[in-house]
């Protein structure tokens, strides 16, 4: 059985495969779902490990709708991760409807030169998953990474379910919320892959930091921070006063 541990870190993708991890997904910033890690942890993790490495292709956290220049720079992480030597892909791009966008989701897998490709948790989003789910199959989607629609695989193990029953060529991976205690439950219900961090919050100082710089203002998920233009002509101009 595949065991997929999500590694945001080259301490973590080490420990990953010391504990018998089958694979890593590679990613940063898990505090927001995961972004693409840096060329340096891509670099060094794959000198470090000799499990395959799947790789989050995500170019900013928030939703799962992405502009041309966005998607630009997903493809070139993508024909990073194909010069690299990398075993996978991990991403996914919506439509603003809710809909898996196909069209541009076929592009990245092309673009990924026969890696194993996953399409990710974008797909708790859908509104229609079955449907989505058989389109996904057809354009040659290896894996499907999903918490079926809820907070936790735990919940939404009827989904999941549901969709590894109509499976033939993409393997549906539950994630999201499996423990030590819940795990054996998804082996049990017939799963060929699981999906999990196993992280533990470790602590680097002994004492508390004298200002948080965590700004939870830009963490909405229907709004992304973007530097405006209108702002900084205005601070511009008052700088260049005389």
């Amino acid at each position: 059985m595949i065991l997929e541990v999500c590694a945001n870190s080259l301490e973590s993708a080490i420990n990953a495969e010391k504990a018998g991890a089958t694979r890593i997904e590679l990613c940063a910033e898990l505090g927001v779902g995961g972004v693409t890690p840096s060329y340096g942890l891509l670099k060094q993790v794959l000198k470090a490990v000799n499990i395959p490495v799947h790789v989050l292709i995500r170019p900013r956290s928030g939703d799962f709708t992405y502009s041309k220049s966005e998607f630009e720079v997903m493809k070139q992480d993508i024909a990073l991760c194909v010069e690299l030597g990398c075993a996978g892909i991990v991403t996914g791009v919506l439509c603003s409807n809710f809909t898996v966008d196909i069209e541009r989701t076929k592009l990245l897998i092309d673009a990924s030169n026969n890696l194993q490709f996953t399409f990710h948790r974008a797909f708790d989003w859908v509104v229609n998953p079955e449907l989505d789910f058989l389109n996904l199959q057809e354009i040659g989607v290896n894996y499907l990474l999903s918490s079926g629609q809820k907070t936790s695989a735990v919940f939404g193990i009827s989904l999941l379910s549901k969709l590894n029953k109509i499976a033939s060529s993409c393997v549906v991976m539950p994630g999201g919320g499996l423990r030590v205690d819940n795990v054996v439950n998804f082996k049990n219900e017939g799963f060929k892959a699981l999906h999990m961090s196993g992280v533990a919050l470790v602590k680097t100082l002994n004492s508390d930091v004298p200002l948080s710089m965590i700004s939870n203002s830009f963490l909405e998920e229907n709004k992304i921070a973007v530097s405006s233009v209108e702002t900084i002509q205005q601070v511009v101009a008052l700088l260049n006063k005389s």
